[in-house]
């Protein structure tokens, strides 16, 4: 199969399809596209070519216009309602003792997934900790990273204040995951250089559409920092060979509602 096909009885040659591929693999010199020689090596197969034709003219080997998803323009917010929907997320720490239902948890993680990546090399996998009693299990892999760090790097433990973390975890305050139902965790391999920036991105995406579905979520730093670096928590995690967690994030039911949004800085801007 080739790697584009182009009904011409659809296509209006207007170029766009050429115009907006980044790649660069659509030729449109002689007033109609043309798919370029090696277009497979250049190919990132992001779809912007289907997805860019106003008349469905344009298929990817890996990607037909009736596989994607109808952008309803009436469902896209306002300058004013995108301003609420950012500025309304907030960290949650206190959460309901409610579990999400898996197939939940699956969808907005499906959703986060759409995340841009570099290249659209989309190397993030997620791992999640469902039951709350592993986390639980594993936050003591975190508290031994936190003793060891005190001990053999105090310069570096003071101003995270392990001490002080641990000295609460070990009296019964959880400030370590909140007592949240639900850990997840964005990995990829440590060798692919895209990785990190599109597990943090993704995150990202993840917490901003926690929201619409009634939950709300956490960075989790000090967890995550234990997940990186400390190979008792790596073992006991079980991710794939050569991969790291890049961000983790308490998931669940929000115990409170927020009534305000509190304002910020005002934004440091050089150039304008």
């Amino acid at each position: 199969m080739a790697l584009i096909t182009i009904d011409q009885e659809k296509c209006v040659k207007d170029g766009i399809c050429a115009a907006e591929c980044p790649g660069l693999i659509i030729n449109f010199k002689n007033g109609t596209p043309e798919v370029v020689k090696g277009a497979e090596h250049f190919c990132i197969n992001c779809g912007h070519c289907v997805a860019v034709c106003p008349t469905g003219a344009l298929s990817h080997k890996n990607l037909s216009p009736e596989e994607c998803m109808e952008i309803k323009r009436e469902f896209l917010p306002n300058p004013e309602q995108m301003e609420l929907f950012l500025r309304y997320r907030r960290s949650i720490r206190s959460y309901k003792k409610k579990q999400i239902p898996k197939e939940l948890l699956e969808q907005v993680i499906a959703i986060a997934s759409h995340a841009p990546s570099g290249h659209n090399r989309q190397p993030v996998q997620w791992h999640v900790i469902y039951e709350r009693e592993e986390i639980t299990k594993l936050c003591g892999h975190v508290i031994d990273w936190m003793k060891w760090m005190i001990k053999e790097k105090p310069e570096m433990a003071k101003p995270m204040e392990l001490e002080l973390v641990v000295t609460g975890y070990e009296a019964g305050n959880d400030i370590l995951t909140r007592g949240t139902p639900h850990l997840i965790l964005a990995h990829g391999n440590r060798n692919d250089f895209s990785s990190e920036s599109a597990a943090t991105i993704a995150l990202t995406w993840l917490e901003l559409a926690l929201p619409s579905f009634g939950l709300g979520g956490c960075w989790c730093g000090y967890f995550n920092a234990a997940a990186m670096f400390w190979s008792p928590l790596q073992k006991a995690l079980g991710l794939p060979k050569n991969h790291l967690s890049y961000g983790t994030m308490m998931v669940g039911y929000p115990k409170y509602q927020y009534h305000r949004i509190p304002p910020r800085n005002k934004p440091v801007i050089t150039g304008l």
